[in-house]
């Protein structure tokens, strides 16, 4: 599945999903792939159509269980940009 967009979710839109879409735009250019698009936004705006990956905390788990799973990224630790970027490098591999 190609990647063009990412979309950073967390509750309001605004916090926690404004810091992991910096920390993906940091890792996504790390891992050569300055072309995809990274965007935040609400949990309430996730449809399996806004985007080709969706990257939440894992408190919110269950808000993308209508997400298939090749499609979402779960992070136990939203500040942990080695798990992010794990985790976004199998994805884009």
């Amino acid at each position: 599945m190609a990647i063009n967009k990412i979309l950073c979710c967390c509750g309001s839109g605004l916090g926690s999903s404004l810091i992991v879409h910096m920390n993906t735009e940091d890792v996504v250019k790390a891992l050569g792939h300055p072309e995809i698009e990274v965007d935040h936004t609400t949990i309430s705006d996730i449809n399996p159509t806004a985007a080709d990956l969706f990257v939440v905390a894992g408190d919110l788990r269950d808000f993308v269980s209508n997400i298939p799973d090749e499609q979402k990224v779960i992070l136990d630790n939203i500040l942990d940009k080695d798990e992010l970027q794990q985790k976004l490098a199998e994805r884009l591999a």
